[in-house]
């Protein structure tokens, strides 16, 4: 069986990671799960990781949920973060800009150049898209890879704009403000749910059930406050795959306005 517990997974918070994830294993292992993979890492192939028929569980996007994996994988859980702006199960993104320069609001965009960390992300472009519906868009679109290398591209003068996904920025807040310090942030994206837990599509509803339990217990568990709280972790919540349609609705409404038109 293969895992991966965070889709925030930054060398800063990797003790953190480990930590939780040890924990999870002993509170799957009590709800009687078996077969519970020693570690949990961040793969290079994440879609193959994704779509293993052996996957334990792991955490991706929205956005992949309801495109490319739909169909391919089991909703577990959402997790709720303990960052500002984040309501219940819910996320954002956070547009920034380089405090120097001139793009001060979304108005500012138009004829500049945004980095995003991918076209499979909710929070680095279905977001940004939906944001910039009524405005003009950017003249050049720059593909990172990911958010950090999105905020080092605006830093350093290669990109003027870019949506990070909130928590992420609020975790380099807290463990390499250096990175943020000469950003502004300029505008909040429309909130939809975080970034959710899935497992396998052939998963029993026993297992399906136990790992629920387990994560349910984990996150009550005083022994993991700190590892949640350094993961900004606040709980968990079963939402209905359903609620993730909002990101559908957010792809649509960009669509319809010709928003930033993939380029």
């Amino acid at each position: 069986m293969r895992a991966m517990i965070s889709m925030y997974d930054m060398p800063e918070r990797r003790a953190a990671i480990d930590a939780w994830w040890a924990g999870l294993a002993r509170h799957w292992r009590a709800a009687g799960l078996g077969d519970i993979p020693d570690t949990a890492h961040m793969p290079q192939d994440l879609y193959a990781l994704w779509q293993a028929p052996d996957l334990f569980i792991a955490q991706t996007c929205g956005y992949p949920l309801t495109h490319q994996l739909k169909g391919h994988v089991t909703l577990v859980a959402t997790p709720v973060y303990a960052v500002d702006g984040c309501t219940g199960p819910r996320y954002h993104s956070v547009i920034v800009a380089r405090r120097e320069s001139d793009v001060r609001t979304l108005d500012d965009v138009a004829g500049r150049i945004a980095a995003i960390n991918g076209y499979d992300s909710q929070s680095g472009w279905n977001a940004l898209r939906h944001s910039l519906i009524g405005k003009g868009g950017p003249a050049r679109i720059v593909e990172t890879g990911g958010h950090r290398n999105s905020l080092a591209a605006v830093r350093d003068g290669r990109a003027d704009v870019a949506a990070i996904d909130c928590v992420s920025y609020a975790h380099l807040q807290a463990v390499a403000p250096q990175e943020v310090a000469p950003l502004s942030v300029i505008a909040r994206s429309a909130s939809a749910p975080a970034l959710p837990y899935v497992t396998r599509r052939e998963v029993s509803p026993e297992d399906l059930q136990w790992l629920r339990a387990g994560l349910q217990a984990a996150m009550a568990d005083p022994a993991l406050a700190d590892a949640r709280a350094a993961m900004l972790i606040a709980g968990v919540e079963i939402v209905p795959l359903e609620a993730y349609d909002r990101m559908l609705e957010m792809e649509r409404e960009a669509d319809r306005a010709g928003s930033m038109v993939m380029n």
